[in-house]
């Protein structure tokens, strides 16, 4: 099996674009939930880069079950756990009593799901060399 760290990386990357562009069109939702997708590539890239697999969503734990050797500041985690909530909230109604996911959503709520994976894409890239 071809380990493929570096196609997760390129993903990642197009995804975090990809939030950049929803946070410009005003589709604050989509930009967040790009955000979580780029730092859940990023984090699965690196893990595919140490011969490693990686299941699941939550970035929290995804960080959680790095090695020790590669193991995030704090920060990081803090950064993953605000991305988490991200996840489903962001595409799904019903995530709500009434309304939908774009009535919630707003462009700071976006640029900081921006910052975020920004800051988690950079420790992964820095880890995977």
């Amino acid at each position: 099996m071809s380990n493929r760290y570096l196609d997760w990386l390129r993903q990642a990357q197009a995804d975090l674009r990809h939030a950049r562009n929803a946070l410009q069109a005003g589709d604050h939702e989509w930009s967040c939930f790009a955000a979580q997708q780029a730092a859940e590539k990023a984090i699965k890239a690196l893990f595919q880069r140490r011969g490693m697999d990686a299941w699941g969503h939550t970035l929290t734990v995804l960080l959680g079950n790095l090695p020790a050797d590669v193991q995030p500041p704090a920060e990081l985690i803090d950064y993953a756990r605000a991305l988490d909530k991200h996840y489903i909230l962001t595409r799904y109604p019903n995530g709500f009593d009434s309304g939908a996911p774009t009535d919630f959503y707003t462009r700071l709520e976006a640029e900081r799901a921006i910052e975020y994976a920004e800051a988690i894409l950079t420790f992964c890239r820095d880890q995977i060399g």
